[in-house]
């Protein structure tokens, strides 16, 4: 697909962003939307993964092995946050939705609520917010990453805070790096709605329609 960034033209394959909720998955949708990429900020459908040029957030955290089985020439972004930081926000995240995260009763889309209950255990641990059990699955989740994207070009980690971190990216990318390029910090404290709250005309509706309805991928039947 072509993407268009200044006056220059580059091919781009599909971009996942792997990190887990609460470290910078908005931000760094947001930063992409502006250098030309249409960004779905989680993808519930088919279309909604055709229709974007980068994905973040669930399922793509729970499901990056098969999304590389699907797109094998795709590029992976792992972010990672200093874990002081990352536990309270989380437990502020997990507290906010825990109800809705339900697998029965719960009213999320189906996919993101299998995503988090996957990576987060929330239907098998009494107190999905402890901090013990939050930085297990953190370190769990890094760990399988590293491991399945050991020695590949086609992935980058990077922490959205440090200040090399966009360029580092858009390198990555194969984007040409204009000074200093720094991310925005979004969703900050207890606000989880910044990218709802944002305009801008190449953001993908994550429960976007197409020619199969609103059919996710066949593996999650299987998961």
């Amino acid at each position: 697909m072509a993407t268009k960034h200044d006056s220059n033209w580059i091919v781009m394959n599909k971009v996942f962003i792997i990190g887990l909720p609460r470290t910078g998955t908005t931000s760094i949708s947001v930063a992409m939307l502006d250098y030309g990429f249409k960004v779905a900020h989680t993808a519930y459908t088919q279309q909604a993964f055709n229709l974007a040029d980068i994905v973040s957030d669930a399922p793509c955290f729970s499901d990056y092995q098969q999304l590389d089985k699907l797109f094998p020439d795709a590029k992976f972004v792992y972010l990672e946050r200093e874990l002081s930081l990352w536990i309270p926000s989380m437990q502020m995240l997990i507290n906010k939705m825990k109800v809705e995260l339900d697998l029965k009763t719960g009213t999320f889309n189906p996919v993101l609520k299998r995503s988090f209950n996957h990576t987060f255990m929330l239907d098998k641990t009494d107190n999905p917010d402890e901090p013990a059990h939050l930085e297990k699955c953190y370190l769990d989740h890094k760990q399988q990453v590293l491991h399945y994207f050991a020695d590949r070009d086609d992935f980058i980690r990077i922490n959205i805070s440090h200040e090399e971190s966009l360029g580092q990216l858009l390198t990555f990318l194969g984007l040409e790096v204009d000074g200093s390029p720094q991310f925005p910090h979004l969703n900050i404290g207890r606000n989880v709605a910044c990218w709802e709250e944002h305009k801008h005309p190449n953001k993908v509706n994550a429960n976007s329609i197409g020619p199969l309805r609103r059919k996710f991928f066949d593996y999650a039947a299987k998961l």
